[in-house]
């Protein structure tokens, strides 16, 4: 009997039954997801930023090889989990912590640390409008902010533009007496945007792939998967940017928002990096509670991503049901656990399978 297994990962980290568990599929699925759109040639939807720190949104601008940063398939790349970056970490005072996915070149090079946010279409918030309307909740956690910027940090460097990003971030940075301080990020708050803004129009010929957004609809609020469910959404480093901008400029005058406190760390982190090369990650990944707890940067509902998200392929999306018999191989369904919603989802659209008596 053929080993269960994911189609495309054949050197990683996680084999065996480590692909299936808690925690696990949710982003060995969505690589295997990729995998096949790239086999087939299928470009996924990307968010991005234009010059003038717009968001776009494209199915042919960007491909699956350049998000895994090679043309390499099968054991040509490897795919190392919850695997720190070893270079980014170089740009911070202390452990990063793992990424979701870092691709790695045969000889050991680290190509691509991604981040993996694998969601429902509809969710909760978006359910019971027009199915135009729907979208998927996008939660993001502090590390995923700090290796976005330490991402785009990585590509200044390469550009010669720590300099000029500097001269954007200092008169502003300098004024602060304490990062920690919530009236004084409130009261600074529209400088701070105006500053991210100002270098995100700079930096949108440096932006890379970053978070990878498989989305899997269903048919309303049920569990039973529609008949076009997958598809993958691939998000830039600078386009995370750009969504905490648009969110925090709407945020409160009187009371710090999630999504302005990330603006602020984001220009204390271009601050740190253009004038000492590193980050006090902890002081301000850790830190910098700015009266939230510092377990999630900021989630945005499924009605807050549909305007950067709106694309025909999310109201139908490019793949159906029947690809799981080509993505999932070995019978790996019955290792699912039906608990979980996506398992669910994807365990009893198998067992339907089974009833009527297809196989494979």
């Amino acid at each position: 009997m053929n080993e269960p297994k994911l189609y495309g990962i054949e050197n990683s980290n996680r084999t065996g039954d480590n692909l299936w568990g808690k925690n696990q599929f949710n982003s060995t699925f969505p690589v295997a997801l990729c995998c096949y759109m790239r086999d087939i040639g299928l470009k996924p939807v990307y968010v991005y930023v234009d010059e003038n720190f717009d968001h776009n949104i494209s199915d042919q601008v960007i491909s699956i090889e350049d998000v895994f940063g090679t043309n390499a398939t099968g054991a040509g790349v490897r795919f190392e989990f919850e695997t720190e970056a070893d270079t980014l970490s170089q740009y911070a005072n202390a452990p990063l912590g793992a990424t979701d996915l870092v691709t790695v070149e045969p000889r050991g090079e680290q190509l691509r640390a991604l981040e993996i946010k694998l969601t429902v279409l509809p969710d909760n918030t978006t359910a019971d409008l027009d199915e135009s309307a729907w979208g998927t909740e996008l939660v993001v956690r502090p590390i995923t902010s700090a290796y976005a910027t330490l991402r785009i940090w990585e590509q200044m460097l390469k550009s010669g533009m720590s300099d000029q990003i500097r001269r954007v971030v200092e008169p502003t940075a300098t004024q602060i007496q304490s990062w920690d301080n919530r009236a004084e990020m409130l009261g600074i708050m529209d400088e701070l945007i105006q500053v991210l803004s100002t270098a995100g129009s700079l930096c949108y010929a440096i932006q890379r792939p970053f978070l990878i957004q498989p989305i899997w609809k269903t048919e309303g609020k049920s569990p039973a998967l529609a008949e076009k469910c997958f598809d993958v959404v691939i998000w830039s480093d600078l386009a995370l940017w750009k969504l905490f901008v648009d969110a925090a400029s709407r945020g409160s005058t009187r009371r710090l928002t999630r999504t302005q406190r990330e603006c602020a760390r984001t220009v204390r982190s271009l601050y740190d990096l253009t004038t000492r090369g590193r980050i006090d990650y902890d002081a301000i990944y850790r830190g910098m509670g700015l009266g939230s707890q510092t377990d999630k940067a900021c989630a945005f509902s499924g009605k807050a991503t549909n305007q950067y998200m709106h694309h025909p392929r999310l109201i139908e999306p490019a793949l159906g049901r029947s690809v799981l018999s080509s993505i999932i191989l070995g019978g790996g369904e019955a290792k699912l656990s039906p608990e979980r919603r996506f398992d669910a989802s994807v365990y009893f659209a198998w067992r339907a399978r089974m009833e009527r008596g297809e196989t494979g």
